[in-house]
């Protein structure tokens, strides 16, 4: 008897893999690298990557938001 194909992939020959939560800051990056989806444009719309992390967009915004603010307080 030969090997059979994988199991649960029916279908799913056309999508890629979702990238990791954090990148694993290795030199080298895996195909799941959100550092390196992000660099050949690949990453899923509505997310990014901030210090390494995947994040949403939204949470991004409200990130660069917070630290705005911040440093309009500081300021005044």
């Amino acid at each position: 008897m030969g090997k059979d194909k994988k199991k649960g992939k029916k279908g799913e020959a056309g999508l890629a893999k979702l990238p990791k939560k954090k990148c694993c800051e290795s030199k080298s990056r895996c195909n799941r690298c959100p550092l390196r989806m992000l660099k050949e444009g690949s990453l899923p719309a509505g997310y990014t990557v901030h210090k390494r992390k995947l994040v949403t967009v939204e949470k991004a915004i409200s990130i660069k938001a917070a630290k705005q603010a911040k440093k309009a307080g500081t300021a005044a």
